[in-house]
């Protein structure tokens, strides 16, 4: 399953701050971490917090767009029902 995002680096706190629309219409998670954005430390934040937050481990979600970008495409591997259900569970209780 593929999840569009928007990181910001450098943030107060490490969280995942809500849904927004893009440019295009689309809708896309906005997420913030404290690391930097120098030598993939942020990209590594991001994926430690979401794996933490959405009870999966971390080599189930791989960015696979927008690596140097603020935007950003991960993919998040499984049963891709098994892991809708699972992120819609989530945003239901932390949206």
């Amino acid at each position: 399953m593929r999840v569009r995002l928007r990181l910001t680096p450098k943030a107060s706190a490490n969280r995942i701050s809500g849904i927004r629309l893009d440019k295009e219409g689309e809708c896309v998670l906005k997420a913030q971490v404290t690391s930097v954005p120098e030598g993939g430390k942020a990209n590594a934040a991001l994926i430690r917090m979401l794996a933490k937050e959405w009870n999966l481990a971390k080599s189930r979600i791989e960015i696979i767009q927008g690596t140097t970008d603020r935007n950003k495409t991960l993919l998040v591997a499984g049963n891709p029902q098994d892991v809708l259900n699972q992120l819609h569970d989530w945003a239901a209780k932390n949206l």
